[in-house]
């Protein structure tokens, strides 16, 4: 099984993808950091799935060489975990509503919640 970490850029999927498989991964707090994709496995229902770290995108229409590299993973993966930032939903969700169009296999991580309690969320 191939799990896919998508999002926009900066909201958290190296640091999912270092929690689901223990790998060391560069984390920053500067968009497009991850610009080529990452590999990790984990355990999943007793067997070895493959975790993919793809680079943000904020649509799957690519602007850019990192988005591409994002949505061309796309067709790879099994099922797509879906990082999104709690604090900016209405950019975040604009991704998830491209892949539910797509019928892309999905689940969505809201990430950054914590960061919501000032705003009354």
């Amino acid at each position: 099984m191939k799990i896919l970490l998508m999002g926009n850029p900066n909201v958290g999927k190296s640091v999912v993808f270092s929690r689901l498989t223990g790998a060391d991964v560069i984390i920053s707090n500067y968009s497009g950091t991850t610009v080529e994709f990452k590999k990790g496995h984990m355990k999943y229902k007793g067997k070895i799935a493959e975790v993919i770290d793809v680079p943000g995108t904020y649509s799957l229409s690519p602007t850019c060489k990192a988005e591409e590299v994002a949505v061309d993973m796309l067709e790879q993966g099994d099922i797509v975990i879906n990082v999104v930032d709690a604090t900016n939903l209405e950019r975040n969700l604009n991704l998830t509503y491209q892949l539910i169009e797509k019928k892309v296999p999905l689940v969505v991580a809201l990430n950054l919640w914590d960061e919501t309690k000032h705003t009354g969320i």
